[in-house]
């Protein structure tokens, strides 16, 4: 979005008037209210039309009109005495929600258009806790539990805020949403702390599942897993099943065809990752207890921390630092500086770089070379990208989806933008991750607003509506690497409700 200061200030004069049509598709600069004395609004609107100015707005209740005029005019305007003042019309913007590939691949907001959304269903996860405070979880009902000297509603490392926000996110035109909009609720159980969150242990596992079912949770995902079988955890998700949770695990990340565990359980659904065009990850394992995939690269959603900042017109971008960038604020005048392949004439400026040709740390070090306050990578591929340098910079340096780059390149250049790289923690935050971790939620969140469509299915029919509608990849059939295929909501809440 875009955001023009006025044109001219009250006691100076621009040499150049803009016509309105100039800023066709972005807000006039040169639009301005006028508040006129009462009984004078004949007078006002002839001094406006005499000017070369045109009315927009007649506003109700008020003694006043939007305008745009030619820039000279407005210190007449000014001292017209049927004129009490003359302000800048300020843009207001309608808040920013991405909605993640992810969400539509999965046909949730179809599924939502229906009315399944999640209602009257607990998603239990079995995770490193959640930032409880994150502005995308407002509204959401949440519950949890950690073990002595831990709290389940904080989070060390951010994996469990990223999981739950792609199940739960709220529709709240903020950030991001959820496979269910914010309408299931959330029952967390940390068992991962630390910041790397690296492991836990299957008697921890065990008694979260079964923490999850007390707490009355219907469905229980588990963004984890390990390679080996465990005899209590078997016994426990057998039991879990038997009772009538679904239970949802990552296939795992090592790219092979070895199983992982919980995900390799019968009991349990195991879920493949794969890419916006719904092809496998590469990372991703093939077993045959694979069943069901979902996006689990470059996936949006929340974390609790923050690496960067980008704002501009009254609009803020999710942004990522790059590994290596330094520290910093900056703000500046945008300019489109290309695929930044050499130093330009940037002195002062927030530089646009495109990606590709050369590196991330080539196109940073010509930025500065240029005299760039701060350097803003955009994706030159649909979606967002963490980026490294190979080493340090000393100007923020900022990497951008190729959406929001494009479209700032195509309407913002000269307009002020604010750039930090400065770290926030315990912050409303969004983060690209890859992994079948980030792949799991989406089938967790199918799984809740399909059954809150018929909250009297059996688990089993909830699976089996899952696996029967999925659209089949890969070879025909189940395979190992995608199972029955692509979850879908839509296609399945058909099923499960005929």
């Amino acid at each position: 979005m875009k955001h023009k200061q006025l044109a001219l200030a009250l006691g100076a004069a621009l040499t150049v008037a803009v016509s309105a049509s100039a800023f066709a598709g972005q807000p006039d600069p040169n639009r301005v209210i006028i508040k006129f004395k009462p009984g004078a609004a004949a007078q006002a609107e002839a001094a406006v039309r005499a000017a070369g100015g045109k009315v927009h707005l007649k506003i109700h209740g008020a003694d006043a009109f939007a305008v745009s005029v030619p820039s000279q005019a407005l210190n007449g305007l000014g001292r017209n005495p049927n004129i009490e003042y003359v302000e800048q019309d300020v843009p207001r913007y309608a808040n920013a929600q991405v909605t993640p590939y992810g969400i539509d691949n999965v046909q949730a907001p179809q599924t939502w258009a229906v009315g399944a959304e999640g209602d009257g269903i607990k998603v239990c996860v079995i995770d490193s806790g959640i930032n409880v405070n994150h502005e995308d979880f407002a509204g959401v009902s949440m519950s949890g539990y950690a073990s002595p000297g831990q709290t389940w509603y904080t989070d060390s490392c951010g994996h469990g805020t990223h999981v739950a926000g792609t199940i739960a996110a709220a529709n709240n035109n903020v950030g991001v949403v959820g496979v269910s909009p914010g309408k299931v609720s959330l029952h967390i159980i940390k068992v991962f702390d630390g910041g790397e969150c690296k492991w836990s242990y299957s008697s921890s596992l065990v008694d979260a599942a079964n923490r999850c079912h007390s707490a009355g949770a219907r469905v229980i995902n588990m963004s984890l897993g390990g390679g080996m079988k465990n005899r209590s955890e078997e016994t426990a998700f057998n039991n879990l099943n038997n009772s009538g949770v679904l239970s949802i695990a990552a296939a795992g990340n090592d790219g092979n065809n070895r199983h992982s565990y919980p995900a390799s359980y019968s009991s349990v659904v195991s879920v493949a990752a794969v890419d916006e065009n719904n092809v496998r990850a590469s990372f991703s394992q093939y077993t045959n207890q694979v069943e069901l995939a979902a996006p689990g690269v470059g996936v949006l959603s929340t974390y609790p921390t923050r690496s960067a900042s980008f704002s501009t017109g009254g609009s803020d971008y999710i942004v990522s630092a790059m590994d290596g960038s330094i520290q910093a604020t900056a703000s500046g005048a945008m300019v489109d500086g290309g695929l930044c392949t050499s130093a330009g004439n940037w002195s002062g400026k927030v530089v646009m770089c495109e990606r590709g040709d050369i590196s991330f740390a080539d196109k940073v070090a010509n930025v500065t070379a240029g005299g760039g306050a701060a350097a803003v990578v955009y994706n030159n591929v649909s979606g967002g990208f963490s980026g490294t340098l190979g080493g340090s910079s000393i100007i923020p340096a900022i990497s951008m989806t190729q959406e929001d780059g494009q479209a700032l390149v195509a309407g913002s250049i000269g307009t002020t933008a604010n750039v930090s790289s400065v770290f926030e923690s315990d912050t409303s935050g969004y983060a690209y991750l890859d992994g079948t971790s980030m792949a799991t939620p989406h089938v967790a969140g199918v799984a809740a607003i399909i059954w809150s469509a018929n909250p009297a299915a059996t688990n089993q029919a909830v699976r089996n509506a899952m696996t029967s509608t999925a659209l089949d990849l890969g070879a025909t059939g189940r395979d190992n690497y995608y199972g029955h295929g692509l979850v879908r909501a839509f296609e399945a809440v058909q099923e499960l409700v005929k």
